[in-house]
């Protein structure tokens, strides 16, 4: 039977469990003529609650256990003779075969034995999960039923355990990040425990090509990552030259100057620009604005790459438009209505009063707008493939081909290279010193929200 089916059916339970729930509060309340403590919704999710929650988490724990604990107990049935070998492989021939994707040879008696085991198990285990898991949402069922009284307080019960919810859900969160950040940390350990850090800041040699054989050319490879952040910051700096004034300019026209039927197609129209792929940048990066940058270089008798930081900035920052219009837009509008009656009171026009009060009042909204794009620039990579090329050069010359940091941390990871190798683990430096930029960016940006945010409030 498939998973998705005992989910069908847990669901059907807590349905049932919900209006049983609510009905015996009420007729609890009609039976005793007395007032209920909570509502009879309450006594319905509490019902749910109590039958859906066990069963789910047996249910969890149940397909997380079931594959290892039925594997420990083909492992245990084994002759020794077998046990000699990669015990991992021999498994993981057993289980393919028993699901059909590889056949056992005539020869392998112990072997096939062993998958019939295996299937035995499975199907056991298979039964075994839906008894368990209908037996237990049944009981909680009945349970949560078996506490419905009057006096019962059903909405606290039910607030706690979703108070609960919340708490894991944020420590989840929470665990992940710290989780994400150590693998990047222990990663990064292991890489320059076989790179120098100073190579790697510092120097301005980038070639991670490492040889397979001790006799192959390059065999050392280079890891000066400074290309690298040299072209990140100038794809990311002309990005956000191209996205902070069109942005800041379109929210305040929204905000301020454009008609109520403007903004009502105006803003939503910009915001779809938001929810268009990267990769569809990218083709327009690499179709249209790269090859129109080239001509007017050509034009104007500039030495211009194909692939070059200018048409990749260009585009980021046309992708970043609605990033910053938007976030800004939203900063203008919560600036107090006193405010701009009282500057306008005073004589003020529009424009003055957009450019000295307006403006400076939302300063710490829009500061943490193009921090945050600009972050989000700094993790772009599919543009910078499509319009940038692969170069790693060290220049601020925008018409010359660069690339990024995460160009190359999506190139590292990929091919038959090993992982321990330096050439992989080079990647998770890179991904961790981008990690610590854009952190530090953030924590700007929130210390510039906090420091004028007091002055206004």
């Amino acid at each position: 039977m498939s998973l998705s089916l005992i989910f069908v059916v847990l669901l059907a339970l807590s349905v049932a469990g919900y209006y049983m729930g609510r009905a015996a509060a009420v007729k609890a309340s009609a039976i005793k003529r007395q007032p209920l403590h909570s509502l009879s919704s309450f006594h319905g999710w509490y019902v749910v609650l109590w039958c859906g929650v066990p069963s789910l988490l047996i249910l969890v724990l149940w397909i997380a256990l079931q594959g290892p604990v039925v594997e420990v107990l083909v492992i245990r049935s084994l002759p020794p003779e077998l046990l000699a070998g990669d015990v991992g492989l021999l498994v993981s021939e057993i289980r393919n075969a028993a699901a059909g994707v590889t056949q056992i040879g005539a020869d392998s008696k112990d072997i096939a034995k062993a998958v019939e085991h295996y299937r035995w198990l499975m199907l056991i285990a298979g039964a075994a999960f839906w008894v368990v898991v209908l037996a237990v949402a049944m009981l909680g069922l009945a349970y949560g039923r078996s506490r419905i009284s009057t006096g019962f307080r059903a909405r606290n019960a039910v607030e706690r355990t979703m108070e609960i919810f919340f708490m894991i859900a944020s420590i989840i969160a929470v665990m992940t990040t710290i989780g994400i950040v150590l693998s990047l940390l222990f990663e990064s350990i292991a890489f320059f425990l076989k790179v120098s850090p100073v190579e790697f800041l510092f120097s301005t040699q980038w070639s991670p090509m490492m040889a397979i054989r001790p006799d192959q050319v390059g065999a050392s490879g280079s890891f000066g990552a400074v290309p690298l952040f040299v072209g990140t910051m100038l794809i990311a700096t002309i990005a956000m030259l191209t996205a902070v004034p069109i942005g800041l300019m379109t929210a305040v026209y929204m905000t301020e100057y454009a008609p109520k039927s403007v903004r009502a197609w105006g803003k939503p129209a910009l915001e779809v620009l938001a929810g268009i792929p990267t990769v569809v940048y990218g083709f327009f990066a690499a179709l249209t604005v790269a090859p129109a940058v080239r001509d007017v270089g050509l034009f104007f008798g500039l030495d211009v790459a194909a692939q070059s930081a200018l048409a990749a900035g260009i585009v980021m920052g046309v992708m970043l438009i609605p990033f910053v219009s938007s976030l800004s837009d939203d900063v203008i509008n919560a600036v107090p209505q006193t405010m701009r009656d009282g500057s306008y009171a005073l004589g003020a026009t529009k424009s003055e009063t957009t450019l000295r009060v307006l403006l400076p009042a939302a300063l710490p909204g829009i500061m943490a707008s193009v921090i945050l794009a600009f972050s989000k620039a700094l993790g772009e990579t599919m543009i910078v493939v499509m319009a940038a090329g692969l170069a790693a050069n060290t220049t601020l010359n925008p018409f010359e081909s660069v690339t990024t940091v995460t160009v190359y941390i999506s190139a590292l990871l990929t091919g038959e290279a090993e992982f321990d190798s330096p050439k992989t683990l080079a990647s998770f430096a890179l991904g961790f010193v981008l990690f610590v930029v854009t952190l530090s960016l953030n924590l700007v940006a929130l210390k510039v929200v906090q420091r004028y945010r007091e002055q206004y409030e």
